[in-house]
């Protein structure tokens, strides 16, 4: 393979780490874009998508986690990248066209460590013999040393590493070579303190990602750890990556999911992410989410509906006279359209029709009007 042909490989091996997508639309992940597989659409807050360069730097592994193709006793072919090569290949990329930066991931090859300083000096050539001073993510790698954790930290303009699971009983069935609390856990308290308020690091934005399905854990139990990463490592996001049935190994409890039918994954992906928006955009306490009876979102229901349909003495909310927290809690209705209204009713007094001014329409606008009054 040429270094093209391994980039072509490498980046589709690395779509199941979504740890740099920002949305919950079936186009804001898993596709690349048309000059190029390696390159990959992210949605930028202020709109519209910019292009990341994403790959690994090998699919070579030495760990054993169950879910993933390129485990250690995986059949599937091995290829590598340099760290010269991969900087080399992202500034041809980014003469082309303009890269908003560069996602960058690994198996383990020999040692955690070893394998962090292939990543870090990717980054490193890029930053000092390049001058370059754009948009780095670096992956990190469970159970490297706190000393190279914070030499990434260095290079990096954002890190992630994977929870993968809510919790040592269910990680226990995903891998057998990563201890929970040892590679996943104290690394990212240590990663909290370094890039929290007033830490040496704190320009560094940190996130971390759930492997949904793959065992049997429910969907309340990852919302109880959400809390926890949200609200006492303070990391700035949480992604879910449905685990696809028939990667992994048989063994595997997400083999024999309970009564998930293809694709349920998906869904139940999609609403973790839509709670996740609830916890951090919309004011909502982990303990207000409604489950089914064995712990698990309802699939055919949005988290907030849901919440709403337990809740009828809070409805109607008034369009016109509705506090802001009040309005974030009618279905259909995020926050840049209760800030529409909220701006809108300074000067007129709203009717439903005016909704369609604010640019809620149709099924959206259905949805919202069964829960306001004017």
């Amino acid at each position: 393979m040429d270094v093209y042909d391994k980039l072509d490989y490498l980046a589709e091996a690395s779509q199941y780490d979504l740890a740099c997508s920002c949305g919950t639309a079936k186009d804001d992940r898993r596709k690349r874009d048309e000059s190029g597989k390696w390159l990959y659409p992210v949605p930028l807050t202020r709109g519209g998508k910019g292009i990341l360069f994403k790959t690994l730097m090998t699919n070579a592994c030495v760990n054993d986690c169950l879910y993933c193709p390129f485990r250690s006793e995986g059949n599937v072919n091995r290829c590598s990248l340099t760290p010269d090569e991969v900087a080399r290949s992202f500034l041809e990329i980014n003469q082309q066209r303009a890269l908003i930066g560069m996602f960058l991931s690994s198996g383990v090859v020999g040692s955690p460590d070893n394998t962090m300083d292939r990543l870090i000096a990717s980054a490193e050539i890029l930053r000092k013999k390049h001058r370059y001073k754009g948009f780095i993510h670096l992956k990190l790698i469970p159970g490297a040393s706190n000393a190279a954790i914070e030499t990434a930290l260095g290079y990096a303009s954002a890190v992630s590493l994977n929870i993968e699971a809510p919790g040592e009983k269910h990680f226990r069935n995903l891998s057998h070579a990563k201890d929970f609390n040892r590679d996943i856990v104290e690394p990212l308290k240590l990663i909290s303190n370094l890039t929290g308020k007033g830490g040496p690091y704190a320009r560094v934005k940190c996130s971390t990602q759930f492997i949904v399905g793959a065992s049997d854990e429910t969907d309340s139990e990852i919302v109880k750890y959400m809390d926890g990463i949200y609200n006492r490592l303070r990391l700035e996001r949480i992604y879910f990556s449905a685990y696809q049935q028939g990667l992994g190994d048989s063994r595997l409890p997400g083999e024999a999911r309970f009564d998930l039918q293809p694709g349920d994954n998906l869904t139940r992906e999609h609403r973790l992410y839509q709670v996740d928006f609830l916890l951090r955009k919309y004011s909502f306490d982990p303990k207000e989410i409604g489950y089914d009876r064995r712990g698990n979102l309802p699939l055919d229901c949005d988290p907030k509906e849901v919440w709403a349909r337990q809740h009828p003495e809070f409805f109607p909310v008034s369009l016109n006279r509705g506090e802001k927290d009040a309005l974030l809690r009618v279905p259909a209705l995020g926050p840049i359209t209760v800030g529409r209204i909220l701006k809108y009713r300074k000067f007129h007094h709203l009717r439903f029709d005016d909704l369609d001014k604010l640019n809620l329409k149709g099924k959206n606008k259905s949805r919202a009007v069964q829960w306001l009054c004017a």
